[in-house]
């Protein structure tokens, strides 16, 4: 009996072996580990700064998820197409950028796509004076920690024109009309008909990322060059700066825009302590024949775009003006009611805007109220 339970066993045993042989499948082969290669490389350029970003590799081509991200080598080349990379202008490092790098950004993608880095390339000189109508390519290659590749990214093209320098003595001031923009320019130099510069001035609301293009203006003539910004808001702090854009023509395509670098940020408080324009053509005229005497005052209407109303003053022969209005006057007309018969008087007016800036008074006006008025 003893026997047989152990046959029974070693029977059930060779079964369940035999079974779970059948259900094993096909060994798989190990991961190469290759970065999935970028698709959304981005380049921009700003003076002889090409800066460019992209999302980090998170997976490799076999959809798996990426666990060692070698170095990203930074490729660049004058064919319009990179076959492959050739000699690397740079390489990133674990977010860290080495070789002629200038700066890093690795941080989380703000749409969600996961980590992003960035590598600014320096263009030679000789470069841009090589073809400056021309343009160059780049690429990038993510690298597994055994150096090897999937191939290269997306790739981009960007204008190699040359850029000239910003202008020299940027200065911005607040004036009564505005605010007042001036800096020494330069004549238009350029080696190729196709290229062409303007002068382009941006503002900037401190606390804001957000610029705005105030004045574009054509490169003439050595000499003071300026403008006047008229469209900011009182009571804010703003930087303002300059830079020369380079344009160049293409017959069949949109022209290609390069900025150069910038001038040094010139930063206002717009602080409003300017009045409005005087009052002009002030007239008074009595009326009161049979009826309760008062005399109508009438002037011409101030432009300004921040007025508020006006004020309206009042003196007798040998007096000192006094205010009569209680509430700023929002028309520009006001009736007097507080006169007395046999007297004159003499009148003038002042703007007061927003801010409580009030005007000079404007010239007299004077009317006489005659005996015998009820």
């Amino acid at each position: 009996m003893k026997r047989l339970t152990v046959k029974l066993a070693l029977a059930l045993l060779s079964v369940g072996i035999l079974v779970g042989c059948a259900s094993t499948g096909a060994p798989m082969p190990p991961s190469l580990e290759l970065p999935k290669p970028p698709s959304d490389l981005r380049a921009t350029r700003k003076g002889h700064k090409v800066n460019l970003t992209w999302t980090v590799p998170s997976e490799t081509t076999d959809r798996q998820s990426m666990r060692h991200l070698g170095a990203t080598r930074i490729c660049r080349s004058l064919e319009p197409a990179m076959q492959h990379c050739g000699s690397p202008v740079g390489e990133v490092l674990t977010g860290k950028p080495v070789g002629t790098a200038r700066k890093k950004a690795v941080g989380e993608n703000k749409a969600g796509g996961g980590a992003t880095a960035s590598y600014t390339d320096i263009l030679p000189a000789p470069l841009e004076k090589q073809n400056p109508t021309g343009e160059v390519t780049y690429a990038i290659e993510a690298l597994n920690t055994n150096g090897r590749s999937a191939g290269l990214s997306n790739q981009v093209r960007v204008s190699i024109a040359p850029t000239l320098p910003p202008p020299s003595d940027f200065k911005a001031q607040v004036t009564r009309d505005g605010i007042v923009i001036t800096f020494r320019g330069m004549p238009d130099q350029h080696e190729a008909p196709e290229i062409s510069h303007r002068y382009r001035i941006y503002r900037r609301e401190e606390g804001s990322d957000r610029e705005t293009l105030i004045a574009e203006l054509p490169l003439e003539k050595a000499g003071e060059v300026g403008g006047v910004d008229r469209a900011f808001e009182w009571e804010k702090s703003y930087d303002y700066r300059a830079t020369v854009v380079t344009i160049v023509s293409r017959s069949s395509k949109p022209p290609m825009e390069v900025e150069g670098d910038d001038t040094p940020a010139a930063k206002i408080f717009a602080h409003d302590v300017y009045p409005p324009g005087l009052p002009t053509g002030l007239q008074a005229v009595f009326s009161g024949e049979g009826q309760r005497p008062f005399v109508d005052l009438l002037w011409a209407p101030d432009t300004d775009a921040d007025l508020a109303g006006y004020n309206v003053y009042r003196r007798e022969e040998g007096g000192q003006p006094v205010k009569i209005n209680t509430e700023l006057v929002k028309m520009t007309v006001y009736r007097d009611i507080e006169v007395q018969r046999g007297k004159k008087y003499f009148y003038s007016v002042s703007a007061v805007d927003l801010r409580g800036n009030e005007s000079e008074r404007s010239e007299e006006a004077s009317e006489e109220v005659p005996e015998g008025s009820n």
